[in-house]
């Protein structure tokens, strides 16, 4: 990979998993593996700068759950917890020494690194590429964005009290894909694993897929 091609990923896990009862999804396992791990991993096979976000409480745990991992990532906290993705994006691309960087949420265990690389690719010369499912919606957490465009980005729309993501692309040259251009990715890339049940039918699937 050279200088040209390189590119960072952030980890967004600062979220307060609401619909996942007392546990914190990021450091849940799964199959014997904490999700975020499973993602963080995923990521740095594509991504040779790794940024996590995360809350300061969180840092302990999310440090232990990737602490017999190969990847060795930096971690960004959020200076003001609970201000929701948007200002977690701004503040794991603000940490992050590289153009384009892929952002994906820390409940999204089985993301594609062909995905990211596709998104990369499609990047270049642009401020970012994001994937629009059938039903109109746009994959924003599982994307790939200009570091330093989409930093100043986020920054204007919650300066504005507009915390959604879609706020921030609106004023970006971002680049569309639709699902059905997306040939040989998983078609579980996009699963997010945010309530127990969601966790429950995960571990099914891999127990029927995984030797």
């Amino acid at each position: 990979m050279t200088a040209d091609d390189s590119f960072g990923g952030v980890v967004l896990a600062g979220g307060y998993s609401t619909r996942f009862g007392e546990t914190d999804k990021a450091v849940a396992e799964l199959a014997g593996t904490p999700m975020i791990r499973r993602v963080a991993e995923r990521v740095a096979t594509v991504a040779d700068d790794l940024v996590i976000n995360c809350r300061d409480e969180q840092s302990e745990a999310i440090r232990a759950a990737l602490s017999e991992s190969d990847c060795d990532p930096r971690y960004a906290t959020d200076p003001v917890p609970d201000r929701g993705p948007l200002a977690g994006i701004q503040v794991g691309l603000e940490a992050v020494d590289r153009e384009h960087a892929a952002v994906v949420a820390c409940d999204m265990p089985f993301v594609d690194p062909t995905l990211l690389e596709t998104l990369h690719e499609r990047s270049r010369g642009h401020d970012g590429t994001v994937v629009r499912l059938a039903d109109g919606w746009y994959q924003t957490t599982q994307a790939v964005y200009r570091t330093d465009a989409m930093t100043v980005a986020c920054e204007d729309a919650l300066a504005s009290e507009d915390g959604r993501i879609v706020a921030a692309l609106e004023q970006l040259d971002i680049v569309e894909m639709c699902a059905d251009d997306l040939e040989d990715v998983s078609e579980w890339t996009f699963e997010s694993i945010d309530t127990p049940d969601a966790l429950l039918e995960a571990e099914r699937w891999l127990a029927e897929t995984e030797p």
